[in-house]
């Protein structure tokens, strides 16, 4: 079976193809999560996930408690927006994301004392999770509880959680696995969440597990985090303990570029392969980040919404590097201002990573619930060559671990023969990066799919 360390593990604890970027997490890895002091408003836009924008639920003027609804959901794909601080609502207005997307959005400003958002983490902290009665949780009930709160997942995707958790009948789910890889790099809020409210990640993948009927829990989480793998099985110990038939374990899966990705980890820990095109629960599993667990567990045990979530700050372009608790809504300069601003050779900030992420440049731009942090890059960092033509080398195709050709992606967009992406695959593309990271003719290969498949969508509009 190769190393002991992945004894035990089907699928040797690896797959096929990927990359290996420099990790760049040593900026804030060794950072305890910071609480940032709450902001004078928030703003929330309508949409932060995939999938139906959500419709207003308050009036302009109207006074919100922390954790009241402001935007409902309305669509079975879709999740409902709560409010982080307290104060009053205005009417809906239009922002920008740090994705470039222009959507409504409700801002509500402060008003009044606020709850402290640090006795919100270290109560978080400090809970008991009572591992021997989360067995007594109705399923539906946990499900419908995901929904109300407004969960999707924290890992950058922002699929609403509920929708994975509900029970079909047609494909049932053997395990339940939790994703603890965080392989882009420089981010580090999975780690650090790993590291210090290990026991909430447990208690979540058991109501996870529970509600969609799954016999087995496995946390997978990369050989470069020997210390969260500890810190993991000393949580699945405790939680044993209270629950002594509970079927929980870590998968310790090798290093490499994209292996949180979703197929990627079910291949490497299970050699299941999910279908071109297919969900995770056509092979009989349900998959969800740590973060999107943590926020399970409590809004299932201590009934809160999502509301406030941990995120990066990072790069060599920030002068502090942390992680924090941020209330969602908050603009990124306060964030960027709480950490010391940037140095003087910053660049680059990017929402989230270097791979998967997006360059953006208005910094009054709110953190969403897909914000897994902000990375900003010094010029050092983002020095690449002149783009030049492609020499058929073949290294974006050893590099793809969906096994596409991702020139011929590239070029279909390019010159705008949406057959031809189609033909490709060009949907089966999740972004990842690998491509554009191989390419020795710096081609901006991620951006022209990003192009083909927006294209595509087109084509089947009109």
């Amino acid at each position: 079976m190769g190393n002991s360390k992945f004894k035990g593990f089907p699928g040797r604890g690896s797959f096929r193809h990927g990359v290996h970027p420099p990790d760049n997490k040593s900026y804030s890895a060794g950072a305890a999560v910071e609480v940032i002091p709450s902001p004078d408003e928030v703003i929330l836009p309508l949409i932060q996930h995939i999938g139906a924008p959500c419709q207003p639920a308050v009036k302009a003027k109207q006074a919100v408690a922390v954790g009241d609804v402001v935007a409902s959901a309305k669509a079975f794909v879709s999740a409902p927006v709560h409010t982080s601080i307290s104060g009053k609502a205005t009417k809906p207005g239009v922002i920008t994301l740090t994705t470039g997307r222009h959507v409504p959005a409700i801002t509500v400003k402060a008003d009044g004392e606020q709850p402290s958002l640090q006795a919100m983490w270290e109560s978080i902290k400090n809970q008991d999770w009572a591992f021997s009665s989360l067995g007594s949780y109705d399923p539906d009930a946990i499900a419908n509880t995901v929904l109300e709160a407004g969960i999707v997942g924290l890992g950058g995707a922002a699929f609403p959680t509920h929708v994975k958790l509900r029970r079909d009948e047609k494909k049932v789910v053997h395990t339940m696995m939790v994703n603890g890889c965080e392989c882009e790099p420089y981010l580090t809020p999975d780690y650090r969440i790993m590291m210090e409210i290990p026991e909430a990640i447990v208690a979540g993948a058991m109501l996870a597990a529970r509600a969609v009927g799954a016999k087995e829990i496995i946390i997978g989480i990369e050989d470069n985090k020997p210390d969260a793998v500890e810190k993991m099985e000393g949580a699945i110990a405790k939680a044993k303990q209270g629950a002594p038939g509970a079927d929980i374990r870590v998968a310790m899966v090798k290093t490499r570029y994209p292996q949180g990705s979703e197929k990627q980890l079910i291949k490497a820990v299970l050699d299941l392969d999910v279908p071109l095109g297919g969900l995770p629960s056509d092979v009989g599993v349900a998959m969800s980040n740590v973060g999107s667990m943590v926020a399970v567990a409590s809004a299932v045990i201590r009934k809160e919404p999502l509301t406030h979530r941990v995120i990066s700050v990072t790069g060599g372009g920030i002068k502090n590097p942390k992680n924090l608790f941020v209330p969602l809504g908050i603009r990124v300069k306060e964030v960027i201002d709480y950490c010391g601003g940037l140095t003087a050779d910053a660049a680059r900030m990017i929402s989230g990573g270097p791979m998967m992420g997006f360059a953006f440049s208005d910094m009054e731009a709110p953190v969403t619930k897909g914000t897994s942090g902000i990375t900003i890059l010094t010029h050092d960092e983002i020095a690449g060559g002149i783009e030049t033509n492609c020499v058929r080398c073949g290294r974006c195709v050893d590099a793809c671990p969906m096994n596409l050709v991702p020139t011929r992606l590239a070029m279909a967009s390019r010159y705008g023969n949406v057959p031809l992406a189609e033909q490709y695959n060009i949907n089966a593309c999740f972004e990842c990066g690998c491509c554009t990271y191989a390419c020795p003719a710096n081609i901006k290969i991620v951006q022209l799919v990003r192009t083909g498949k927006a294209m595509v969508a087109a084509s089947k509009q009109s």
